[in-house]
């Protein structure tokens, strides 16, 4: 009786000896992902069309304020209002995004996979919340940076050009506030659902179910309830901070007396509050 034998096959898998490029670089690609996927770059000519079709409303808006101010320098068309002219459309377009980062990860099951590489969970978390934050600001402040050249090459002398140096940089400050509140709301309401539709809701939920509380403070009988009426939703939060930070351009209508170090403290609280949750939900969803 034979004695049995076995046999090693060589399928030709090797061992990666090639250079690993860790963590850095992980955070970075998954971060660069996270910016085209805001922007549907890389995917479906379907998964393009809305946020398109914003970067084109937002530029088309630009380019025709740039043309006004050039033509009409006393209209009052600031950098600042044309952000808060936007706004309302940057809600819809985080409450589609936001969900396209995270929500169609936890549907999928892959976080555990990404998690099992240099990935750290808080890595995973600044890398989705920069990709949002970051594309809103373009979305806000490429146009800043279009109407800008358009009113530098229409200036005058070098006093009309440096006026637009100095206005410019406080609209693309303003911008990346925005970005911030919005980012940061946006993402950490994604990221509680895998459904994508439930997402979008919540998220455009936050922003205008909050909007009537602002309406009733605003008309109580006492003035420090009227100058702090803007605390009650993120974006008139966002725009009392840039009164208070920038001062009042033609149009605004609200106050916010002397609360303005108030509405700053709140604004990097709510945004600190939402990145320390968001934090929190990732190292629950990687224990599970």
């Amino acid at each position: 009786m034979s004695e049995a034998t076995g046999v090693i096959h060589d399928i030709g898998y090797q061992r990666y000896t090639g250079p690993r490029l860790g963590r850095g670089y992980v955070f970075t690609s998954m971060y660069v992902h996270g910016l085209r996927t805001a922007f549907g770059l890389g995917r479906s000519a379907k998964a393009k069309i809305f946020p398109w079709f914003v970067v084109g409303v937002v530029l088309l808006t630009g380019v025709i304020l740039a043309a006004v101010k050039a033509q009409v320098p006393d209209a009052g068309v600031t950098y600042r209002a044309f952000v808060d002219m936007m706004a309302w459309l940057v809600v819809f377009f985080v409450a589609v995004v936001a969900p396209e980062l995270v929500s169609r990860d936890l549907r999928a099951g892959v976080l555990p996979l990404y998690f099992s590489r240099p990935l750290r969970r808080t890595d995973y978390a600044y890398a989705k919340l920069a990709a949002l934050a970051t594309s809103v600001w373009l979305l806000l402040g490429a146009p800043q940076i279009v109407m800008f050249l358009v009113a530098a090459f229409s200036a005058d002398n070098m006093s009309q050009f440096w006026t637009e140096v100095g206005d410019v940089g406080p609209g693309l400050l303003y911008a990346a506030m925005w970005a911030a509140v919005f980012a940061g709301i946006g993402l950490l309401v994604a990221s509680l659902t895998g459904k994508r539709a439930f997402a979008a809701g919540g998220i455009v939920a936050v922003f205008l179910m909050t909007t009537p509380i602002v309406g009733v403070f605003s008309v109580m009988p006492s003035q420090t309830m009227n100058e702090l009426a803007l605390l009650f939703s993120p974006s008139s939060l966002v725009f009392g901070v840039g009164i208070w930070m920038f001062g009042t351009v033609e149009g605004d209508t609200d106050t916010i007396g002397p609360f303005g170090p108030l509405y700053l403290a709140v604004m990097i609280g709510l945004v600190a509050g939402c990145v320390a949750l968001l934090q929190a939900r990732y190292r629950k969803v990687a224990s599970s």
